[in-house]
């Protein structure tokens, strides 16, 4: 059976990488996601994304975020 983290990375590499003009957002999300707001969304969407969109590039950054953090303390409990 594979192992559940590998699975979450591979499947977040999976994610198309986000436009330029989601940038920004994605900084917010991986730096401070406490402070993203519906503002910050509806931003997105009259900038023309989908919320498909917006959700997968959210997700993607938000997990990718997250195994790095994961990563950088199994660094330092090893």
């Amino acid at each position: 059976m594979p192992d559940p983290i590998d699975v979450l990375r591979a499947q977040a590499a999976e994610i198309s990488p986000a436009l330029p003009a989601m940038a920004a957002y994605l900084e917010k999300v991986r730096t401070c996601a406490y402070t993203v707001e519906d503002e910050d969304v509806k931003a997105l969407q009259a900038a023309g994304f989908s919320d498909d969109e917006i959700f997968e590039q959210t997700v993607a950054c938000a997990v990718t975020a997250g195994l790095r953090r994961l990563d950088a303390a199994q660094r330092v409990i090893e």
